[in-house]
C-alpha cells in the first residue's frame, strides 16, 4: 500500500526544527537522522502526533511558503497559547487569523478544534458572519471571544 509522507526542505536546520516540533506535541519523536560522512544531519525522520514526516538539509534556494502550511487544532485557549508561543519562539512571526510563520519559515495555523462549528454558525448565517468578522480582527485566535461572537455577545 503506498503512503505519503510530508517532506520539508531546510537550509541546514532540519534536525533542530524536528527536535523543536517533536517537543511540542504528544506521540511525537525524532525517529532517525541520516548523516553525511562528516556527521552533518542530512535527512531527519520524525513523528508528529503519530504521523511520519521527513526533513532534509538541502541548502538554500528553496524557502517555505504559505502555499503549504500545517494546521494544529487545539481544544482550549491554554493549549492554543502554548503552541502559538512555542512556534513563535526565537524569531517566528505572527501573521493573521491564527496564522504564523515559525523561525524556519514554515507556516502554521493554530486553530480551535471547534472552529468548523463556529464558522458554520450551526446553520445561523448571522452567527457565521459574527465569528468571521471577529476572526478577521485577530492575529492569535481567542476562543472565548469567538464563542462570544457566535452567541451574539
Amino acid at each position: 500500500m503506498p503512503s505519503i509522507t510530508p517532506f520539508l526542505w531546510y537550509d541546514d536546520q532540519a534536525e533542530e526544527a524536528a527536535e523543536h516540533y517533536t517537543s511540542l506535541f504528544p506521540d511525537s519523536r525524532v525517529d532517525s537522522v541520516a548523516r553525511t560522512p562528516d556527521g552533518t544531519a542530512l535527512v531527519v525522520e520524525f513523528t508528529l502526533l503519530g504521523r511520519p514526516y521527513r526533513a532534509m538539509n538541502g541548502g538554500p534556494g528553496h524557502p517555505h511558503t504559505d502555499a503549504v502550511s500545517f494546521q494544529v487544532d487545539v481544544d482550549t485557549q491554554e493549549e492554543l497559547d502554548r503552541v502559538w508561543d512555542a512556534l513563535l519562539a526565537d524569531g517566528g512571526k505572527p501573521v493573521a487569523c491564527g496564522w504564523l510563520v515559525d523561525r524556519w519559515g514554515l507556516s502554521w495555523q493554530v486553530t480551535p478544534s471547534m472552529m468548523g462549528d463556529l464558522m458554520t454558525g450551526n446553520g445561523d448565517p448571522e452567527a457565521n458572519a459574527r465569528v468571521f468578522a471577529a476572526m478577521r480582527d485577530m492575529v492569535k485566535l481567542d476562543i472565548p471571544a469567538l464563542h462570544a461572537a457566535a452567541a451574539g455577545r
